[in-house]
């Protein structure tokens, strides 16, 4: 990915949600892509799909280099190909994703039979084989079965089932175990760690739980204000944390290795408005690294370790947690 840009035209101004992020992510490898709401997480994952709502949004710069071809140059026809065949996605909210008046065994089939031509026959074998690897059992008679007959945790496997019945080689995973209850998160984050790694799946691990990335991530991307303002390996991020907000996200996580003196620690201060030209630095006015550079000049990306980068002024300064 370089520079992806991805903006919404409203009423009141031009939100940049997505402003002008680049990475790269290996095949098999597992990336953790951590903010808070309204960082620009969920829509950067949306670019790449090209799901983005157009009007209001529009992705308005950048390349999305996948298997050789820039998805954000392909047909219309060429994406619909390739979404779902080779970039599947497990949504954020499977109660909406799920479609009430369909089986999920029509919803599993349906991509297999679109992309990779299977008949009824195959793709029902195939679906079965799916709900008994996800864990819903008596797949056979479940397959005839609405999603509203499924408990939360359930339908989040079918989601899953369904976004890797044509195996694709990259997964993107929205907050895969929001609402879900800590023990059926565990169980649906290592089914997407055991089935990346069957078959060499690349997946992009959306999430706000920086504990979910220190286990399952591989690498991490902080987002923050629509950008990236850290990226390195996981154990490098919670070893040597080298940006403010990194900071301020390990630092407002409990920990049980330390003794509780006083209220939780928090980020002071709003996430920035993103409407309007950008000056300086958008952590700025929550930061207490803070200097006269950080008002006037943006922050980039620099090498501040190996493999490790921070689009931090003082980032120097920047203490451990």
């Amino acid at each position: 990915m370089r520079n992806l840009t991805t903006h919404f035209f409203t009423p009141t101004g031009v939100v940049r949600a997505v402003d002008g992020i680049s990475y790269d992510l290996e095949e098999g490898e597992t990336m953790g892509l951590v903010g808070e709401s309204g960082s620009g997480k969920s829509v950067s994952a949306l670019s790449i799909m090209r799901l983005v709502p157009e009007p209001p949004g529009r992705i308005v710069a950048g390349e999305v280099i996948f298997q050789g071809k820039d998805l954000l140059k392909l047909s219309v026809e060429e994406m619909r190909r390739t979404r779902g065949r080779a970039i599947g996605m497990i949504f954020q909210e499977p109660a909406t994703f799920l479609n009430p008046v369909l089986t999920v065994g029509r919803q599993i089939t349906e991509a297999m039979e679109l992309h990779l031509g299977f008949d009824g026959k195959a793709s029902r074998a195939r679906a079965l084989e799916l709900l008994e690897r996800v864990g819903i059992p008596d797949g056979e008679s479940r397959l005839a079965d609405y999603p509203h007959q499924f408990s939360g945790g359930q339908r989040q496997r079918i989601m899953i089932a369904a976004a890797l019945s044509c195996r694709p080689k990259l997964l993107l995973a929205d907050e895969p175990t929001t609402a879900l209850d800590v023990t059926i998160q565990a169980q649906i984050l290592e089914l997407i760690k055991d089935l990346s790694r069957e078959f060499s799946i690349s997946v992009i691990l959306i999430t706000h739980n920086l504990g979910i990335v220190a286990r399952y991530a591989d690498r991490v991307n902080v987002m923050y204000g629509g950008e990236i303002v850290e990226s390195a390996a996981a154990r490098e991020i919670y070893r040597n944390p080298r940006h403010p907000y990194t900071v301020g996200l390990l630092e407002a996580v409990p920990r049980l290795d330390r003794q509780v003196d006083g209220e939780l620690r928090t980020i002071e201060g709003q996430p920035p408005d993103l409407r309007g030209e950008k000056t300086g630095c958008t952590f700025r006015p929550r930061c207490s690294y803070g200097v006269g550079r950080c008002a006037i000049e943006r922050p980039y990306l620099q090498e501040v370790g190996v493999h490790h980068a921070s689009a931090c002024w003082e980032s120097e300064q920047v203490r451990k947690v």
